[in-house]
């Protein structure tokens, strides 16, 4: 959508609308889209010029610009494997501008797509000119339209991911004003857009008189398929006298598919069971699908003329676990206006009353072939019901196409079972070094498959398992029960609260005359604490005294195993060992000389003792004031090297900062170092 800038925009597609045409030509309109079939190239030589209305664009509608389905075309798409769609719009004048937009109109009206935009999936709405879609190397995100002086916007949009079983709507609008067209090809992408199964009927019945029959197809099939003689069709057994004359669908009037066709007979056929058979006609196919695959020659469908002339109730489509809307299926069209709104046409039998809350059809021309029949509350108990006809509020039981009534009483049964509840029990065993976990669920409403799920570690099938838990904690447990029909979920979270670690805080180092404090940082539900200091005491305090230790007389310091076991409730114990090392000094101060001659007798030349020193910082200057070491660890010693290099004897000068952790008093001292080699 090529745009100049928001206030000549509002000029430009208000030119537009004044000349612009209602879309009238069959695929203009969202209602009328082409169906896709993906292995097949549209080619669309030329592009009647009209519009019908404003289109939704989501994260554009800052730019001001007026979006619209100008100069459309419309293509239907299904979704049989899920993938990525990729697909090239190719001008027949490489300096038009085509732009496009992707629905998901899965269960909606088409036209919702003109106020909708959650429907939106991409788009792509740049006004460059030239080849345009999606593709691997598109842009991630929509593409909005351009403005004048704007950024480029870039012709291909990323792949969407399409989801199977969903229907989506492509929007192709050629914004240039004129009317040389365009291929669209579908290509790159990974996702099966073309149905991998050939058409097949699932069932016809009579018309009205028994002089027409009307087959249903599994998907929809090209309205240029059928033979309008009728020779795609054969009866078993013909009676004789018996003609087919003519083939139709009513839903070809406006459209370029359908999925019913009408068989014209010469005279009415007798009561009986018949098949009809799909067979190559006079047009040398039997009826395509929309990738022109075709009802495999020989496919028939049963169907009966009864004796008597209403359509009796047939069946009811499969229920799931406690439902709440029944669907009564018949053989024929039944008519829509004979439904009683209320549901009064119904009642139903079984095992706990059930009352009918209202009725309706899927109504297509005013008929239906299945009934809904919603319930004020879910079935809830298992067994053997009964959905009865009845004369409803509006005077009567349900009429066919033929406006016969189907007799009161007429009944079919249908079978469910119980709900079910996956709540289950538990016991805790608990341990020292890990907890076992009983777990029990009662037998009832017939349930007989048990998945559990322990926190993500562990799975079990079986009704009444045991765990063993090796990590403390809170616990996710989950389970799900099912009796073949209903299926229930439950997590639980289960508190294993009975971790115990022991822990404390001393400090690593102690200076001559100072006391080290202990604080038990333990973990768990302790009721017992034995603390030894190695000095020749001990204590049973949660947080003992601080305790002393003998000058270091021997060596610059000394170790000690500080040890600490905790006992909790349920008698368990936890031992922790720390080492302390007492030193003999802590007053800070840096040789005056140093051997660097690696006989491991002062080698190296460092702050000695800074235990308390903070935020440390040691440099060495040579005698031009050059920076030759610098360090923030005061363990980390100068070796008498400057970049490898051994330096000379001489004096050297040092700088030392530090902070006093225990006044907080900053400090910075300067001297200087013989270096001797």
């Amino acid at each position: 959508m090529h745009m100049r800038i928001p206030v000549l925009v509002l000029t430009l597609f208000t030119v537009i609308k004044l000349q612009a045409q209602p879309c009238t030509t069959r695929g203009q309109t969202p209602s009328t889209a082409f169906p896709v079939c993906g292995s097949t190239i549209f080619k669309q030589t030329t592009v009647p010029l009209c519009e019908t209305g404003s289109i939704p664009v989501p994260g554009c509608e800052g730019d001001r610009l007026n979006y619209t389905d100008i100069n459309p075309f419309w293509y239907r798409i299904h979704c049989f494997v899920s993938g990525t769609l990729g697909f090239e719009i190719r001008p027949s004048d490489m300096t038009d501008d085509y732009d496009w937009q992707l629905f998901d109109i899965t269960g909606r009206d088409p036209n919702d797509v003109f106020t909708d935009k959650s429907l939106v999936v991409t788009a792509n709405w740049s006004g460059e000119k030239g080849l345009t879609g999606a593709n691997t190397s598109g842009s991630a995100s929509l593409v909005c339209g351009t403005t004048t002086g704007g950024a480029f916007r870039p012709l291909f949009t990323a792949m969407p991911n399409l989801v199977a079983g969903r229907d989506y709507l492509l929007l192709v609008s050629h914004f240039t004003p004129s009317q040389s067209g365009y291929e669209l090809e579908f290509k790159g992408g990974t996702a099966v857009i073309t149905d991998p199964n050939p058409p097949k009927p699932v069932k016809a019945w009579a018309g009205c008189g028994a002089t027409s029959i009307t087959v249903q197809l599994d998907k929809k099939l090209l309205c240029s398929s059928i033979a309008a003689n009728g020779s795609d069709f054969t009866l078993t057994p013909m009676p004789a006298g018996i003609n087919i004359l003519a083939a139709s669908s009513s839903r070809c009037n406006n459209g370029f598919d359908m999925d019913t066709v009408m068989i014209t007979l010469n005279a009415p056929l007798p009561p009986g069971n018949y098949a009809l058979n799909i067979v190559r006609g006079t047009d040398n196919n039997t009826l395509w699908d929309e990738c022109q695959k075709e009802v495999p020659p020989g496919s028939n469908v049963p169907f009966t003329i009864q004796p008597f002339p209403y359509t009796p109730m047939d069946s009811i489509k499969p229920v799931t676990c406690a439902p709440q809307t029944l669907e009564l299926v018949f053989q024929k069209p039944m008519l829509c206006n004979s439904i009683a709104a209320n549901g009064s046409d119904f009642r139903i039998t079984g095992p706990v009353p059930v009352n009918v809350l209202r009725a309706s059809g899927n109504c297509v021309n005013g008929k239906t072939t299945v009934v809904k029949v919603e319930l004020a509350s879910p079935i809830q108990t298992g067994g053997i019901y009964e959905l009865v006809l009845a004369r409803g509020t509006d005077g009567n039981t349900l009429l066919d196409e033929c406006a016969f009534e189907t007799p009161v009483g007429s009944r079919v049964s249908f079978t469910l079972k119980d709900t079910v509840n996956a709540d289950f029990n538990y016991a805790i065993r608990w341990g020292c070094k890990a907890d076992s976990v009983d777990f029990t669920w009662p037998s009832r409403n017939g349930v007989n498959t048990w998945r559990w799920t322990f926190d993500n570690i562990g799975f079990s099938s079986q009704q009444n398992p045991s765990f063993i838990f090796r990590e403390f904690g809170e616990k996710k447990v989950s389970l799900i029960v099912s009796n073949g029909f209903c299926a229930a979920m439950k997590d639980t979270i289960i508190n294993l609260d009975n971790e115990l670690d022991a822990r404390f805080n001393m400090p690593d180092v102690l200076c001559p005359e100072d006391q080290a404090a202990f604080k038990d940082q333990s973990i768990g539900k302790i009721l017992a604490w034995d603390w030894d200091f190695d000095n020749g005491f001990r204590s049973n305090a949660p947080d003992p005294l601080p305790q002393r230790y003998p000058k270091v007389t021997i060596g610059r310091s000394k170790y000690y195993i500080v040890q600490l076991i905790v006992k909790n409730n349920l008698g368990c114990a936890d031992t922790l060992a720390k080492k302390l090392q007492v030193v003999n000094s802590c007053y800070i101060a840096v040789p005056n000389a140093f051997t660097p001659n690696n006989d491991f007798n002062n080698d190296y030349l460092y702050p000695l003792n800074a235990w308390k020193a903070a935020n440390l910082e040691f440099a060495v200057y040579n005698r031009y004031g050059q920076l030759i070491f610098h360090t923030t660890d005061w363990t980390q010693k100068w070796d008498g090297t400057f970049k490898g290099i051994q330096q000379p004897s001489g004096t050297y000068v040092w700088i030392l900062k530090y902070t006093d952790r225990d006044s907080g008093q900053k400090v910075v001292k300067k001297g200087t170092s013989i270096l001797i080699r």
